[in-house]
């Protein structure tokens, strides 16, 4: 995995599934991350080849149900991110999927409750020993690149020996985002900060926060010095950010990530997460089309709500 001068996608929980990664790949993201997946929840799984959708599937013991789905196709570009707090779980979960993705990533951002409750996330940032033994546990018996993903700490020279000590372990790149752990969205990403995290280290810094055009990508660039530069909401909104001829209507946009849901038969949970996000940047979920998303109760129902029944028949007579 090569981490200098390429457009990241960000991992985006009940968006970053596999037709949504494919999607960004195809308008030009050169690495795509999963969603980040709980460690607990990965070692309950057992791996699955899908001869019928052509997909490698971990599959949770009991439930029957897919926790983590990739194809060949996404090999080489395909990042696995982990939430964690335990270095024996981690190398597990890691070697359980390492044969079917390009690097493995630890979530050591992430400020949401359930992440934090459990010791994981941005959990992590005020635990450098826990951290020193995750990652070098990772680094010294996986054959594959490691790295995490970071936020901000109070001050950018604590931010700075954090990130050091983070190189230290051997991970192969650097993800921060540019907000501190009580900052929202609506908040600037401290691109500056970056800047100093950049400056300090020898491995690939690849920057988070701001990027909502292809032009954006550029200018975070050269703001930061960062080797690549990731996008999160950016995507979420509009897949085709990727593109250099610019973004593509967010409709056009949005019928061809139903149909490959419709094509990697994605959980339609997740598939109805990511239209609704689409609806509620770009219109209203009050509207008839919100309203009937919500009514959907399987991928195929989007598909015929959004014109692609012909589609739906089409690729479930190629696989008979």
């Amino acid at each position: 995995m090569d981490y200098k001068n390429k457009l990241v996608l960000a991992p985006m929980v009940r968006v970053g599934a596999l037709p949504f990664r494919m999607l960004a790949a195809e308008y030009g993201a050169d690495i795509t991350y999963g969603e980040e997946i709980i460690d607990h929840k990965m070692l309950k799984c057992e791996r699955v080849v899908n001869d019928y959708l052509g997909t490698t599937d971990f599959i949770e013991k009991g439930t029957g149900g897919v926790v983590f789905r990739t194809c060949p196709e996404e090999r080489d570009r395909v990042v696995f991110q982990m939430g964690t707090s335990c270095a024996a779980r981690a190398l597990a979960t890691a070697q359980l999927v390492c044969k079917d993705v390009a690097a493995i990533d630890i979530n050591m951002g992430c400020p949401k409750s359930f992440s934090i409750s459990g010791g994981m996330g941005a959990a992590l940032l005020s635990k450098p020993e826990l951290i020193d033994d995750i990652l070098t546990t990772l680094t010294r018996n996986l054959d594959m690149p490691v790295t995490c993903k970071i936020r901000l700490l109070k001050s950018p020279q604590e931010t700075v020996e954090l990130a050091r000590r983070i190189e230290k372990t051997g991970v192969s790149a650097l993800a921060v985002h540019g907000r501190k752990v009580a900052d929202r969205p609506k908040d600037a990403a401290k691109w500056s900060e970056i800047a100093d995290v950049v400056a300090a280290l020898s491995i690939p810094v690849i920057a988070n926060g701001d990027v909502f055009d292809y032009e954006d990508f550029g200018r975070m660039k050269k703001a930061t010095g960062a080797a690549s530069v990731m996008v999160a909401r950016g995507a979420m909104w509009n897949a085709s950010i990727f593109r250099p001829k610019g973004k593509l209507p967010w409709e056009e946009v949005k019928r061809e990530y139903v149909r490959k849901s419709i094509l990697w038969d994605n959980d339609v949970k997740s598939t109805k997460q990511t239209i609704k996000e689409l609806i509620m940047h770009h219109s209203c979920l009050e509207f008839p089309e919100g309203k009937a998303v919500n009514k959907c109760e399987t991928v195929a129902d989007l598909g015929k709500l959004y014109g692609e029944e012909e589609y739906c028949i089409a690729v479930q007579e190629s696989r008979s």
